[in-house]
């Protein structure tokens, strides 16, 4: 009888096992977007736009931490395309990240079905076109990735979620300006700021109550302002970080980056602006929306509030107070604080210079001396099949070294779990904007003119927030600490397109020898094959 009782109760535990890890699985999203051309008039003029589903800025992508998103991207444009998910981590999985490094374009007529998760994340992101100038026609669009249920927020519940979409934007057809860039010259200045691809937007919501406004910069060059009249903006989270919960008149929003803040309704009620201005520019445009409270039969009145136009130590000491609420939790159950980055030895310190070139007699853009020209194949690719000559590890150097700027398929080589300090030395007159994808960091430092090993005495190494896109002022240096705890082909860009499209960029090939699923997922079934790649076999 004993015998018998045993593999029953044996049974019975494997099957109750063989049910959690069922049910224990991640939940599956499944989307089909389809990207046309259309035609709309944001600026007052009909021009040519990107659609996705029809809809100019494309679908919100709303999601919960760690689900399984499946969406087939059919192209319908007469150009290949790709999409990346600017913020999304793509833990061990660079193969969806959606950048020419990566990714093989989707021709015309064709399709490719990305599938990633939002792995330990929550926070406000964007989606929006990688390839040649498509951002500048839209294609963009809104990701949030809320908690998981039993996840604690360190806040209340929001009435509503609103995601504002802001960007600078030109009336010229997308190549036309590619064409303009291809010459050799710079862009002209925008010719407006879009909030929701419309010069204006109007919220509303109800007296006493608190909304959640996700605002990002989805513009190609342009640091924006953003203030809402008569009230006040708590700032919660930003790119992934829940930080603390300072008050705030106005925010600086620059190129790629993302803030969430919560606004209380506890004024009169009747229509207020909603105001953003372009920063650091020779001249201010600006774009108005309403907040209006139900029922309001009061338009808005009096002048727009005014914002910061130049001011650069004012938006430098605004950085500073953006900090990590370290009791709380963000994705994971435990304290952000739990994480003690300020502790830890930087194993590498990389010093990066951008400057502003003339090669072979065109306008170029470049990273110590080198400005990144896109190979034939994604160098994702190269390294799984071992094809040589796609790229090169040893143009670009770790700083500075004064050799003559020149073009090359730059890529930086760094062994997983390397702990690197990156310093971002801004030479020039204009405010930069860099964006690391495959990871968040932890901006440690901001400070003006040179960087120097003595500047390391200012870096907040106790409650700096973790972002995936940091700001350097005009003549002043920015630094990050960011822990290389995920494998693949990253990319590291200037969010301002045109500085990325002319070569402010580089990879950073994160890499073990040793191979294993647990550091990097294989190569994806569906994966499209190009350039020298083509034919081969998976």
């Amino acid at each position: 009888m004993e015998k018998k009782i045993l593999p029953i109760f044996m049974i019975f535990i494997l099957g109750a096992l063989s049910f959690s890890v069922v049910k224990a699985e991640d939940p599956y999203k499944f989307y089909t977007w389809t990207v046309t051309y259309g035609i709309a008039s944001p600026l007052g003029v009909p021009q040519q736009v990107i659609l996705i589903n029809g809809q100019f800025p494309g679908p919100r992508l709303d999601v919960v931490t760690n689900d399984n998103i499946i969406l087939n991207l059919i192209n319908k444009l007469d150009q290949p395309f790709l999409l990346t998910w600017n913020g999304i981590k793509q833990r061990k999985n660079s193969w969806q990240d959606g950048v020419l490094g990566t990714n093989c374009l989707i021709p015309p007529n064709s399709n490719f079905t990305y599938k990633f998760q939002p792995k330990d994340q929550i926070g406000g992101y964007t989606y929006f076109p990688s390839t040649a100038m498509h951002k500048a026609a839209g294609g963009f669009g809104a990701i949030n990735v809320y908690a998981r249920p039993r996840i604690p927020v360190p806040y209340a519940t929001p009435a509503a979620d609103f995601s504002l979409l802001i960007g600078d934007w030109y009336k010229s057809n997308h190549k036309g300006l590619q064409q303009y860039l291809d010459s050799g010259k710079s862009l002209t200045f925008p010719d407006g700021i879009l909030v929701n691809g419309q010069t204006g937007n109007t919220f509303t919501g109800d007296q006493g109550k608190t909304y959640m406004f996700r605002v990002s910069n989805v513009g190609l060059s342009t640091s924006f302002n953003f203030r809402i009249q008569g009230h006040k903006m708590k700032l919660v989270e930003c790119e992934g970080s829940n930080v603390v919960q300072n008050l705030y008149d106005s925010l600086d929003v620059h190129v790629g980056q993302s803030v969430s803040v919560l606004v209380t309704l506890d004024q009169a009620p009747k229509d207020y602006y909603i105001v953003a201005s372009t920063r650091f520019t020779p001249k201010i445009l600006t774009s108005v929306s309403v907040l209006h409270y139900t029922g309001s039969q009061t338009p808005v009145s009096g002048p727009i509030p005014a914002g910061p136009t130049d001011q650069v130590d004012w938006s430098m000491q605004q950085a500073r107070t953006f900090r990590w609420n370290l009791t709380s939790n963000a994705a994971r159950p435990n304290p952000q604080g739990s994480f003690h980055y300020g502790t830890i030895t930087p194993t590498k310190t990389m010093v990066l210079s951008n400057s502003a070139n003339v090669i072979n007699g065109k306008k170029r853009y470049t990273v110590n001396g080198v400005s990144y020209i896109n190979a034939d194949t994604p160098l994702k690719l190269a390294d799984y099949f071992n094809i040589p000559g796609v790229y090169s590890t040893n143009t670009i150097q770790a700083s500075p070294n004064g050799a003559a700027p020149r073009v090359a398929t730059s890529v930086m080589e760094a062994s997983l779990h390397d702990f690197l300090e990156i310093v971002f030395q801004n030479n020039e007159d204009t405010v930069q904007s860099w964006h690391l994808d495959g990871y968040d960091f932890w901006p440690v430092g901001f400070g003006s003119g040179q960087w120097s090993e003595a500047s390391r005495k200012s870096y907040n190494l106790v409650d700096a927030l973790t972002r995936h896109t940091v700001q350097v002022y005009p003549k002043s240096w920015s630094v990050i600490y960011v822990s290389l705890d995920n494998q693949g082909m990253w990319n590291l860009r200037s969010a301002m397109w045109e500085r990325q499209y002319l070569g402010q960029q580089f990879y950073l090939r994160v890499y073990n020898p040793v191979k294993s699923l647990a550091n990097e997922y294989d190569i994806p079934s569906n994966v499209l094959l190009c350039g020298r790649a083509a034919g081969r076999h998976i």
